[in-house]
């Protein structure tokens, strides 16, 4: 047989498997607005009481929404708790849901590793997209309002991904959620949150206390390798490239400038967005925290307080 073809068939016979395991836990969320003109969009049944994770951006200011499964069946649903700064959701059923879909963790994701998309896009439930990861630890600026605000550590994918698409899963190919997808921010290109130990927190708070206090760095950054004479010299291979610093921010108060290479923060090393938002939950406002970046050829260390993050 044909080398190519056989390789066509295994990617096939993947992607359909994962959109049969997929497909039933992940609802079409349609979230009513002014005058009855409402957003639709995308949520992925998780561990617990009737629970859906989405994205902040689909049920927007909504309080309620209205969930479509593959199966015919459908609930409304209640807001639990919304992060902006992570653009997720929690939302909880009020009638009983499928089973919950089986989470994984980004953790282990690797650039050019097969991915699956499944979604409500355009308003065509159960829609599946295949393609690959095609970048990691990136981060997506947006704004809420007068707002600023920096989605960190997104997966960056070519699965095709459109309106309604938001608040789907994105797995691999064993059917494991290992992000909810949140954007698209171009052609060819889609964005998703990453299921990890960050998030797991984030969706656990959520829950519990209805919101996220967070405290607010105002970096968009993205994870970076050292150059040879600074590894050697500190032992580390990667850190965080700063993109840009937004205007007002702490970052930018404690004199953080785009370009500049974030090797520690909080006196610990600091290697991908991830071990920043580790550091930035609720105890950490109002705190000073050491920054450390290397800029221009030299070690440079700031202060920066983060502030809570608000409205």
């Amino acid at each position: 047989m044909d080398p190519d073809t056989t390789a066509l068939d295994a990617y096939s016979a993947t992607v359909t498997a994962v959109a049969a395991e997929l497909a039933p836990h992940v609802a079409a969320l349609l979230v009513p607005g002014p005058r009855g003109r409402g957003g639709a969009g995308s949520a992925v049944v998780v561990p617990g009481d009737r629970l859906l994770v989405t994205n902040a951006h689909v049920v927007g200011q909504g309080r309620t929404a209205l969930a479509l499964f593959s199966d015919g069946s459908e609930s409304e649903v209640d807001v639990v708790g919304v992060d902006p700064l992570s653009d997720l959701a929690v939302v909880r059923a009020r009638a009983a849901v499928p089973a919950p879909a089986e989470l994984g963790d980004a953790a282990g994701l690797r650039v050019g590793q097969l991915v699956v998309a499944v979604g409500n896009p355009l308003g065509l439930a159960g829609s599946v997209t295949a393609g690959v990861v095609s970048g990691l630890g990136r981060s997506l600026p947006t704004r809420d309002g007068r707002a600023a605000r920096v989605v960190e550590d997104v997966i960056q994918t070519d699965a095709a991904l459109n309106p309604g698409n938001s608040g789907g899963a994105l797995a691999d190919s064993a059917g494991r959620v290992v992000g909810i997808n949140t954007a698209v921010a171009g052609w060819g290109l889609g964005l998703a949150v990453p299921v990890n130990e960050t998030t797991r927190r984030i969706v656990a708070t959520l829950v519990a206390d209805g919101r996220v206090r967070r405290a607010y760095l105002g970096l968009v950054s993205s994870p970076a390798p050292l150059p040879a004479e600074l590894a050697a010299r500190t032992g580390r291979r990667r850190g965080l490239r700063v993109l840009d610093v937004v205007p007002g921010s702490p970052a930018d108060r404690a004199g953080l400038h785009a370009g500049d290479l974030v090797l520690e923060a909080g006196r610990a090393p600091v290697a991908e967005a991830q071990s920043l938002q580790r550091l930035l939950f609720a105890e950490a406002v109002g705190v000073p925290l050491p920054v450390t970046v290397h800029r221009n050829g030299a070690m440079v260390d700031v202060v920066a307080v983060p502030t809570e993050l608000t409205g």
